[in-house]
């Protein structure tokens, strides 16, 4: 089948992730061209989280998550300085509020050294109250490396360097397959107006979508696409401005990091997400905030803030987790899956790409050229 057009790159999804990825393609001299289903840039998981720069503290030593982030955390505050970004390097505390929580913690302090973040510290529940009065809790790490962003700001810096560098995004360009053929690959979109692009290099970093994405992919074995499950995150903005001036976090729990405090860049006080697993059908998750969630809310955060009051929180938004493991199982790592695993040259499939993937995206990006050059 002939293609309309010839391209060297095709990225598949406008996400933080995807354009990152775009962008380094684009600056190594691949003609290339992000095709994404919606009208903007960014408007799923990228959109719909805490835009906090992780410092790589939770995950096992030798994961993709641990090396990824540290090494991302790093490139992305270099990008938001050369780039006059805003961006707040806030801190976090991490808090165990009651005793049988110590074990959680020192885990934590052993897998952020072993990860290679060297400036986390334990302090006492005295030291912690030193910095933010507030707070109530037993012990605490300090993370001064961890910060906020604006995520958004970041994306369209990433979508301005992707075309100087020659690259494009078609808005409104939904992929219904792609066909392994005559060494590369032919991209069938659909939209306003249906195209067939031949391609060399095909990077699918379509988020949440990107599991169901690899199995409509002709030519690569089923054995390598994970099934796909979405967990929804609620948040809930705080009315009033919050007495802390750094990020708060419980200590982590099964599938996310607890009810946690963060701030936007204006100062705003937001917690969540937390956790609700969810079916998702024909690709339009249900956003909307149950405000009766916000119930649970109150009692989570009056662990670390028991000055909390009532009727103080209000429903805000949410976003939906891209997860490759099912609920009860431990949390699954990133999963890259270039040539070497699948066998297709110029393929690479991005798999549970949620959190810390906005930190880790320049990285993210660096190691999806290095596949897909060889």
């Amino acid at each position: 089948m002939a293609a309309d057009a010839d391209i060297d790159a095709v990225v598949i999804g406008a996400g933080a992730v995807g354009l990152a990825c775009a962008r380094a393609l684009s600056r190594a001299g691949h003609e290339t061209i992000v095709l994404e289903r919606h009208g903007a840039i960014g408007t799923e998981v990228s959109a719909r989280n805490s835009e906090v720069i992780h410092a790589g503290l939770y995950y096992p030593e030798g994961s993709l998550k641990a090396r990824l982030c540290v090494m991302g955390r790093g490139m992305l505050y270099r990008y938001l300085d050369a780039h006059g970004l805003p961006y707040r390097r806030t801190g976090k505390l991490i808090v165990a509020t009651e005793e049988a929580q110590l074990g959680v913690l020192g885990g934590v302090a052993e897998r952020a050294r072993a990860n290679g973040v060297s400036d986390i510290r334990e302090m006492t529940a005295a030291e912690a109250r030193a910095m933010e009065p507030a707070l109530r809790c037993v012990a605490a790490l300090h993370s001064p490396s961890t910060g906020i962003l604006d995520a958004h700001a970041y994306m369209l810096s990433l979508r301005g360097e992707l075309e100087d560098a020659g690259g494009a995004i078609a808005f409104g360009s939904n992929v219904a397959r792609i066909e392994a053929a005559g060494g590369g690959f032919i991209v069938h979109v659909e939209g306003d107006e249906p195209m067939r692009l031949r391609t060399r290099i095909v990077v699918n970093a379509g988020g949440l979508w990107a599991p169901a994405l690899a199995a409509r992919t002709d030519g690569l074995d089923a054995a390598h696409v994970p099934t796909a499950f979405f967990a929804k995150g609620n948040y809930f903005t705080l009315a009033g401005r919050a007495p802390f001036s750094r990020l708060i976090y419980p200590v982590p729990e099964a599938a996310g990091l607890g009810v946690h405090l963060t701030l936007d860049m204006g100062g705003q006080a937001r917690f969540g997400p937390d956790v609700e697993w969810i079916e998702v059908e024909d690709e339009t998750p249900d956003y909307a905030v149950n405000p009766a969630r916000g119930d649970a809310f109150y009692a989570e955060v009056r662990r670390y803030w028991p000055g909390l009051k009532d009727g103080a929180l209000q429903p805000a938004y949410a976003g939906v987790r891209p997860k490759i493991n099912a609920a009860g199982e431990p949390a699954a790592d990133f999963v890259i899956s270039g040539p070497e695993t699948h066998g297709l040259a110029g393929l690479v499939n991005l798999f549970g790409i949620e959190s810390p993937g906005l930190t880790a995206s320049l990285a993210i990006a660096e190691e999806v050229l290095g596949m897909v050059r060889g």
